[in-house]
């Protein structure tokens, strides 16, 4: 155990998140993504929400700048509640968030890192986080 660890942060996603280099992404996958399909490095967190997976790794890891955060697009384009919500944890705004088609969604994720499937069940309950550079504490 440590102190100053969101819990939900387990060794293993911090060892990943900690390897990632500047611009490196990492998806965090509702229940439906198909993340085991697209990932070399998955982990699986069932029983937790994307926004609350997101705010936990936005504990430890800066965003790059924008965009910083790549969410798919709904089916009809409206912006739901958990992309909302995904948008809140992560710090960013409509501004600072790029939204994604479907299938090119699916083509950037397969880049990514390493990809944490949550329980979600919410439909686009998907973010995509790109580490920022990470600075020291007095800059």
């Amino acid at each position: 155990m440590l102190e100053g660890i969101h819990p939900l942060l387990t060794g293993e996603l911090l060892l990943h998140l900690d390897r990632m280099g500047h611009s490196d992404a990492v998806v965090i996958a509702d229940a439906h993504f198909p993340a085991w399909a697209l990932g070399e490095r998955v982990i699986d967190l069932p029983g937790t929400t994307t926004p609350e997976v997101v705010a936990a790794i936005r504990t430890v890891l800066p965003l790059d700048d924008a965009p910083g955060v790549d969410l798919m697009t709904s089916a009809d384009g409206d912006v739901l509640e958990v992309q909302r919500e995904l948008m809140e944890a992560a710090g960013t705004e409509l501004d600072t968030t790029r939204f994604v088609e479907r299938f090119a969604y699916y083509e950037v994720a397969e880049g990514a890192y390493l990809m944490v499937r949550t329980g979600e069940t919410r439909k686009y309950g998907n973010a995509l986080l790109r580490k920022g550079v990470v600075g020291h504490p007095s800059e």
